[in-house]
């Protein structure tokens, strides 16, 4: 398949013209269709990429023999069924962030898409950055040596969303970078959350998520919609060095510290551990990766025609999803029970023939 490939951009809000931009710049994509409920909405969109064909009809475009692929840019809620409508008239799909509104619709989706022999990928754009590509090959190369903890924070003074709380709306960035670029995934057997809804929307506007990982290291979320101070930050702590990535630092989002403890020796007396006897503390040199600048988006495109070509699934692929979902659903049931830790459901790990 050595062609452009047929792309219609599902969706022409928030995240539609974005991704009606980088389909239209990406050299393995031709952008056949841009379809929205509201006509205008599309036109505008359109226009802003040169002029495509704008529709109110998604039928009409599942239809389309010669459509190879959507890109669903819709409230999350309806992300289930067009995805499913999609992929029974076999068309490859990307979906924006989070995959579905539950962990049994992604379910369904991720299975559906593997019954059809089809690409269904997750938007995880920052996974596409230089920045969290960097990171991934730091960590698989063993420069950080076996992981310890990862601490995230993604906080701001945003737009209070009608349809799902901070977790849902914050918290799959963090969570997808984490299964991007730790071995194994994000691999939890169960999350503690906390939500606070100080203002009374009905919904948590800061919350916190705990997940022990399988591997023995802790991970920990924190997101808010009611700082007044923008971060987006994540550490990344290793039996080697300490990795520091701060989104918002342009001139250096990546920080790679060779500071931690030393435990040198483990003493045991009389089947009792010690660990008192040898500890150190190094201070080493902080270097900071050069990395190019680039749009992720770019990336993702790219990235959703290879996996169609190669008939492979995506690097962030739709078992990808599914384990963010999972993690979501978990901290929602958490958090109403007051912060019990709940089990993560092990359906991702059941579909591992779509896993990356």
């Amino acid at each position: 398949m050595n062609r452009r490939l047929n792309v219609a951009v599902i969706g022409a809000g928030y995240w539609g013209p974005n991704l009606a931009r980088n389909f239209r710049a990406g050299a393995d994509w031709n952008l056949a269709s841009i379809c929205d409920v509201d006509i205008d909405r599309a036109r505008r969109v359109a226009d802003a990429v040169g002029g495509v064909p704008v529709t109110t009809d998604l039928q009409a475009v599942l239809r389309d023999p010669l459509i190879d692929a959507i890109a669903i840019a819709t409230p999350a809620r309806t992300h289930h069924p067009i995805a499913l409508a999609a992929l029974a008239a076999g068309k490859h799909v990307m979906v924006e962030k989070p995959l579905a509104d539950t962990r049994e619709r992604g379910e369904e989706m991720v299975r559906a898409a593997e019954a059809n022999g089809l690409v269904l990928m997750a938007d995880h754009t920052y996974c596409y950055t230089p920045a969290v590509l960097k990171m991934k090959e730091l960590i698989a190369d063993g420069a950080l040596g076996d992981i310890l903890f990862v601490d995230s924070v993604r906080i701001n003074l945003g737009l209070i969303q009608p349809d799902v709380d901070v977790f849902w709306d914050l918290a799959p960035h963090d969570l997808s970078i984490m299964d991007f670029v730790l071995p194994g995934g994000l691999d939890a057997a169960s999350v503690a959350a906390h939500g606070s809804d100080p203002l009374r929307t009905g919904k948590s506007c800061v919350g916190y998520l705990a997940l022990p990982l399988s591997s023995g290291a802790m991970a920990h979320v924190h997101v808010n919609w009611l700082s007044p101070t923008k971060i987006r930050q994540m550490v990344i702590g290793g039996t080697k060095r300490t990795l520091v990535w701060d989104d918002l630092n342009p001139q250096q989002r990546l920080s790679v510290y060779d500071r931690g403890v030393d435990i040198d020796s483990v003493s045991k007396v009389t089947g009792v551990d010690t660990r008192a006897a040898n500890i150190s503390y190094r201070l080493g040199d902080t270097w900071a990766p050069a990395l190019p600048e680039r749009e992720a988006l770019g990336g993702v495109v790219a990235e959703f025609a290879a996996a169609i070509r190669e008939r492979r699934p995506a690097r962030t692929s739709g078992a990808a999803g599914l384990r963010v979902l999972s993690i979501l659903g978990a901290a929602a049931e958490s958090v109403a029970a007051g912060g019990v830790p709940t089990p993560v459901f092990s359906a991702a790990r059941a579909v591992e023939g779509v896993a990356a």
